[in-house]
Order: structure tokens, then C-alpha cells, then sequence
């Protein structure tokens, strides 16, 4: 599976192309992506910088499946894009997506918007794998050997599918709805994918560090505002009485 970790070309062209346009940032690499069968966007990081005017910003992973020459299925090849600045909008409308697909071209052709786990639109395709059951008597899905590397370029943290997770997340496909996993189905609660899921708090810890030393920023400086208020308060009622008892 050399073919996953190939360096992708196209996206010193989609680096360069979002820069400028109208569009989205997003529709822009999908543009660029077009004559490609298959591919999935992944926000793979987020960003924001300055405190009074800030500016956002968008990382994207591009895996895209090709094919050549003597062989039946896709190539996967996969890499990262440059920080990409995007609206404060933008920046919101996906602010609960990260590591997860936010755009996909299926094998049939068909351009999506919908948000869901990463690979998991590979899952129960036979012609990348297939349904085994454990020693517990549960259905996961296993890759089949030139497509081992599958779970990792995908990011899926090297946590089997298990059919359960499948269902469910076909089930929220048909009905156009995010899919961050069910962590009810491993014992938690909660979200296992996007901003909030316990498998991306693991897998992208850089994303959570920066978010955390900005609150504790701005914690601090409305700490600072408050004591300088407080300060000020004190020493404007300091004047006013000793103003009030020099005029008696």
C-alpha cells in the first residue's frame, strides 16, 4: 500500500487555487478534484488567531482514489493542504466537523456535503475488505491485506468497524444527518467523532492544546480587565470623598 503515502501533486494546486476566487475555500478543492472518481475531504485541523480581530483558518487532508493501469479498484493517495484562511462563518459552520469527511465523491459519481467518520464509505464494499466476527460473537469489518493501511490514512485510529457502527452510520446518511459515531455502543457517552468525540481527542491533541492556552488567554485577560476596573473604581471613590470632605 506504498500508494496511500504518495504525496499528492495536486495539492500544491489546490494550495495556490484557494488563495483567490469568490467561492469557498471548500468548493474550490472540490473543483479541483473533479476528475478524480473518487475522493473525501477531511477537516483535519482548525485554527484561530489575534484576539480583538482574529483571522480563521482551515486545514484539509485530501485522499483520493485513482485508478491504473491492469488493476480493478482504486490507488489511494493522500496529503494535507496548507493552513487555508476562511470566513468567520465559515469557520463556525463547520466548528463541530473536525477529522471528519465534510465532502465526498462516491464511486458512482455522486458529489456530497454530508459529514460523517472517515472511510467508513468503504466499509461493507467487498472489493476492500469484509465482515468477521469475534471471539465475542460481534461483526467487524476487516481490510483486506493491500488494504491494511486503509484504517490509518483514513484516520480511523486503529479501531475496528463493527457492524453496529455501519448500520448506524448508514442509517444517518439516508436521512442527510452527521454521523460522529455512537459511543453508547462501547460503554461512554457522547460523540466518538468531530469536535467532541472521544476518538478525535486522542488522535489530533495539538487542535485541543491551542484551544485550551486560548481560553486560559483570554481568561486572563478578562481577569486583568477586572482587576484594572476594580482599581480604578477604588481610586475615583478615593477622590470623591476626599473631595467631599475638603468642601465642608
Amino acid at each position: 500500500m506504498k500508494h496511500l503515502q504518495k504525496t499528492l501533486t495536486l495539492v500544491l494546486l489546490v494550495s495556490f487555487s484557494v488563495a483567490c476566487g469568490s467561492s469557498t475555500p471548500l468548493e474550490r478543492i472540490k473543483k479541483n478534484l473533479k476528475n478524480y472518481p473518487e475522493y473525501s475531504i477531511i477537516l483535519e485541523d482548525m485554527r484561530e488567531d489575534g484576539n480583538f480581530f482574529k483571522d480563521f483558518y482551515h486545514r484539509y487532508k485530501l485522499v483520493v482514489g485513482e485508478r491504473e493501469k491492469g488493476l480493478d479498484s482504486l490507488v489511494f493517495r493522500s496529503d494535507l493542504t496548507d493552513w487555508i484562511k476562511v470566513t468567520e462563518h465559515q469557520y463556525k459552520k463547520y466548528a463541530d466537523y473536525l477529522g471528519m469527511v465534510v465532502a465526498s465523491k462516491s464511486a458512482d459519481g455522486k458529489v456530497s456535503n454530508d459529514k460523517y467518520a472517515p472511510g467508513y464509505q468503504y466499509v461493507g464494499n467487498s472489493r476492500y475488505g469484509q465482515w468477521r466476527t469475534d471471539s465475542h460473537g460481534s461483526s467487524f469489518w476487516e481490510w483486506y491485506g493491500k488494504y491494511a493501511m486503509m484504517s490509518s490514512v483514513f484516520g480511523m485510529f486503529n479501531r475496528p468497524v463493527y457492524r453496529n457502527d455501519w448500520n448506524s452510520y448508514n442509517d444517518y446518511r439516508r436521512r442527510g444527518a452527521p454521523y460522529y459515531g455512537d459511543g453508547r455502543f462501547y460503554g461512554s457517552r457522547g460523540n466518538m467523532y468531530g469536535t467532541s468525540g472521544r476518538v478525535t481527542k486522542q488522535s489530533k491533541p495539538n487542535f485541543y492544546q491551542r484551544k485550551l492556552a486560548k481560553q486560559r488567554s483570554s481568561s486572563s485577560r478578562f481577569s486583568n480587565k477586572v482587576r484594572s476596573r476594580v482599581s480604578r473604581s477604588k481610586m475615583s471613590n478615593v477622590r470623591r470623598r476626599g473631595f467631599s470632605r475638603g468642601g465642608k
